[in-house]
């Protein structure tokens, strides 16, 4: 009898050696469940305007995720985590007196499907930073499961606002906002940026604070050499099941077991 168990396990130990796995972009959208997450699933989403991903495909990454305002409309969210969606960034406020009038429907659309959510709000540099974070605060409550977001990118096209602070002003603004709503939320807000004002503002220099950056056409190492970023919006035009037309899709930069221990703020 003995001998026999030990054949068997000798059988099996050669049938499982050597067992390779697909990459991650060619599972299909409920393929992959990781037991230290089992809400995170390699996705697969479709795109209006798809990249030809040179290097490092976002598909490498396993944990995705969308950002979304007002312009999505109604969101049937437990489709969109059904095929993959492992958190979302739901805009809130613009400068000092504008709030997404979405917002509260898709905070309760994600809480309900038990999507992740955080909030973000869109900076105009003719406010400041103390009145922009007030009206943040005013508009979003505590609970999320994700840090906030401090949007910061030109706005050349605003029809109200379109200054160009120097640099220097552009991180004392962003350290203001940042402190103000950590000390409110018990966690510090996160920066999405894009490939100018990074370059233009330096505002990589800003301490204690994670990066979300914007590259649709390269992936953050080779469009923001030496950065460190936590998240990559790497389109705009993302076709998710339960959304409307087209979407921004975002990817977090580690494996499930790390984002499961990030989102819980072990980190």
């Amino acid at each position: 009898m003995r001998a026999a168990l030990m054949l068997a396990v000798l059988a099996f130990a050669t049938l499982s050696c050597g067992r390779s796995t697909p990459p991650p972009q060619k599972l299909e959208a409920n393929a992959f469940l990781d037991t230290t997450a089992p809400s995170v699933i390699f996705p697969a989403f479709g795109d209006a305007d798809p990249h030809d991903w040179e290097e490092r495909h976002p598909g490498h990454y396993p944990v995705h995720g969308l950002d979304v305002s007002r312009w999505q409309g109604p969101i049937d969210w437990r489709t969109a985590k059904a095929s993959g969606v492992s958190f979302v960034f739901i805009k809130a406020t613009e400068g000092g007196d504008v709030a997404d009038p979405m917002f509260d429907d898709h905070r309760r659309g994600a809480q309900a499907a038990g999507v992740p959510w955080g909030a973000y709000h869109y900076y105009y540099f003719c406010r400041p930073a103390r009145e922009q974070a007030q009206w943040f605060i005013e508009n979003v409550p505590k609970g999320a499961d994700l840090p906030h977001v401090l949007d910061m990118e030109w706005t050349p096209h605003s029809r109200t606002c379109t200054l160009r602070p120097d640099g220097r002003t552009v991180r004392a603004e962003a350290q203001r906002f940042l402190d103000i709503l950590e000390r409110h939320y018990g966690r510090r807000p996160i920066v999405y940026t894009t490939v100018d004002f990074y370059a233009d503002t330096d505002i990589a220099r800003l301490p204690k604070t994670e990066f979300w950056l914007r590259s649709v056409a390269g992936h953050p190492r080779q469009v923001y050499p030496g950065s460190i970023w936590r998240f990559w919006q790497y389109t705009g035009t993302g076709l998710v099941p339960g959304v409307q037309g087209r979407v921004d899709i975002n990817t977090f930069n580690g494996q499930p077991d790390i984002w499961a221990r990030w989102k819980a703020n072990a980190y």
